[in-house]
């Protein structure tokens, strides 16, 4: 399939062939939202942490008899229900289990969200930016001429050094390399945008039954 390449100017500068077997991709919601719990449960690690009542030190000793005294039946000072107690329920720092998800399931959620993109007009091809744009104003008019608000920018590394200084500051737009591509990013933006050579290496990536 054939994508219309822009440049920094705005204008269309040719087309960049890529892939029928991902832009023909139908879009699983149930799959790609699996495959963004996962990121996100990933995104933040659990570090809180309480004393689980076999957690606090201090004494096992019956703190009254069992009968006869008219109250309520205990046994230790660290139960839950006491102050200084253990706590029920609470937070277990990184022993949660941690969904694990195929990798190949990943790639698949990747290419059906690229295609979606595609779908709803929302992927751009950016020719590989090889001057420096020194000025956000510059940047932000390449944005406006294309009508482009809320961006992802999927960029290599050479092209990244010359325009990432002017793009930065923009409200709601986001720059990250082509390696970091992911699904919960490329769906919180409206539009995304991506360097020729970095659509060159995702497409690799993706079709390679190998990785």
């Amino acid at each position: 399939m054939k994508l219309n390449l822009l440049n920094i100017e705005g204008s269309k500068s040719g087309t960049v062939e890529v892939s029928d077997k991902i832009m023909n991709l139908k879009f699983n919601h149930k799959l790609v939202k699996y495959v963004i719990d996962w990121q996100l449960n990933h995104q933040k690690p659990r570090t809180a942490k309480t004393k689980q009542r076999n957690e606090v030190k201090g004494s096992t000793k019956k703190i009254y008899a069992q009968k006869g005294t008219g109250q309520a039946r205990h046994a230790s000072k660290k139960a839950p229900l006491f102050v200084g107690g253990g706590q029920a329920h609470g937070p277990k720092g990184a022993v949660y289990k941690i969904k694990k998800i195929n990798k190949k399931v990943r790639k698949l959620a990747l290419a059906q969200t690229l295609a979606k993109k595609n779908t709803d007009k929302q992927l751009h091809i950016l020719s590989d930016v090889t001057k420096e744009v020194k000025k956000t104003k510059d940047f932000n008019k390449f944005l406006n001429n294309n009508k482009l608000l809320s961006v992802l920018i999927l960029s290599d590394k050479d092209s990244e050094k010359n325009f990432v200084r002017s793009a930065r500051n923009i409200k709601n737009v986001k720059v990250i390399r082509d390696e970091g591509a992911n699904i919960y990013d490329l769906l919180k933006y409206t539009n995304v945008i991506i360097t020729s050579s970095s659509m060159k290496k995702i497409e690799t990536r993706l079709l390679d039954e190998k990785n």
